[in-house]
């Protein structure tokens, strides 16, 4: 059979073309599939709707964190995690510190409380209508901006400053107006009456404490009952350092600052209310990565497990819903450690708001073998 030797060049370069296009295409479908580092207003909110599953109850409103050591493991989870990927997390502020040290591409903050959810996304208005921090804790505060503070003031210059400014109930109703307009009407957020009515319930608290504001200033959805003088207060938490001299929050620079708030602009910082025992939240974000070949950075926990394993199978649960997420070596997870009598050696001792470190894929493995049937049994798995 004789082959015309045009008909051979032809052929040849369709297929060439073919396999051009085949690669082409499927170069494409992947960059389709690549992790973002910014989300569509309609697609943030689809993400907090449909990833959420119903708000449950915690005994304290947590407005902000009472662990006075987190930023002490930074250092080291900026020398074994990698850039990029996504940040997993639980409870309110404290996220951003880890946030912005470790640099993901998307956020996810689950909490089991509806209120925490609310509270990023008055944190998520109040940053993105401010340009520097002076401004942003005037409208936390509802308090006047004092005179003197500029871009180069200090944490502890900024706060002491608004220590000494009574909150304007004024600035309080202007300002729950324009973060109320600037979710549903700039961003088109879907928001619910129970929603619009915790954003205030957050906000009041932020108005009537200030920078004094606790962990658990009030009960829980009960009313305002006053301060607990044994939290840290914002002030306190915001001037902390990771105990070799870094200042880590995102009030503690204006390059701080501006990280945050390009995250939030960027939609990148989802929150969403899942129980870490549930069967939706994290199993739904799983998916989610996985479908983009994305890792998880870091896992962000508190001391939650200390009530996951607290006399129920949702300690368990936990783990299943660990095994679902796409992890690789230097997946890690943070821990604060309350009341853990005998960790460290401490002989029936106890750290307080203590911060370790564990290996996502390591501890995952020994769940599995069996090595893992208690709270302590993780805290003697970490580090």
């Amino acid at each position: 059979m004789r082959i015309d030797k045009n008909t051979f060049r032809t052929g040849r370069r369709s297929a060439v073309a073919g396999v051009l296009l085949a690669a082409l295409f499927a170069t494409s479908h992947a960059r389709a599939q690549e992790l973002p580092s910014r989300l569509s207003d309609s697609t943030f909110w689809k993400m907090v709707t449909d990833f959420s599953e119903p708000g449950g109850y915690f005994r304290s409103d947590n407005f902000v964190s009472n662990e006075m050591m987190f930023q002490y493991v930074i250092p080291t989870l900026q020398k074994t995690t990698k850039p990029g990927g996504a940040y997993l997390g639980v409870g309110p502020d404290q996220n951003f510190t880890y946030i912005i040290a470790l640099k993901p591409k998307l956020a996810f903050i689950f909490d089991i409380r509806r209120g925490n959810l609310e509270e990023h996304l008055l944190y998520k208005a109040l940053t993105e209508m401010s340009d520097n921090r002076a401004d942003f804790l005037s409208r936390l505060f509802s308090r006047p901006r004092p005179a003197g503070l500029d871009t180069a003031s200090s944490a502890d210059v900024l706060l002491n400053a608004y220590a000494g400014v009574p909150s304007s109930d004024t600035l309080y109703q202007k300002n729950l107006k324009a973060v109320r307009d600037w979710l549903t009407k700039h961003h088109g957020f879907a928001l619910g009456d129970s929603d619009l009515a915790g954003l205030e319930y957050v906000y009041s608290a932020f108005s009537a404490a200030g920078p004094e504001l606790t962990y658990n200033f009030g009960n829980a959805r009960g009313g305002f009952g006053g301060y607990n003088r044994g939290m840290p207060t914002y002030a306190e938490l915001m001037v902390l350092t990771d105990g070799v001299g870094g200042h880590r929050s995102y009030i503690a620079s204006e390059a701080n600052f501006r990280a945050l708030r390009e995250m939030e602009l960027n939609n990148a910082i989802v929150p969403l209310a899942g129980n870490f025992a549930g069967d939706k939240a994290i199993k739904t974000v799983a998916k989610y990565l996985k479908d983009r070949n994305a890792t998880v950075t870091a896992f962000y926990l508190s001391n939650v497990e200390q009530y996951l394993w607290n006399g129920s199978d949702d300690g368990r649960k936990f783990f299943g819903n660990v095994g679902a997420l796409p992890l690789d070596s230097t997946s890690t997870f943070i821990r604060s450690i309350f009341n853990a009598g005998g960790f460290g050696g401490g002989g029936g001792g106890a750290i307080r708001g203590a911060s370790v470190l564990g290996s996502m894929m390591d501890q995952l493995k020994a769940f599995t073998e069996g090595k893992i049937n208690s709270y302590f049994d993780i805290i003697q798995l970490s580090r």
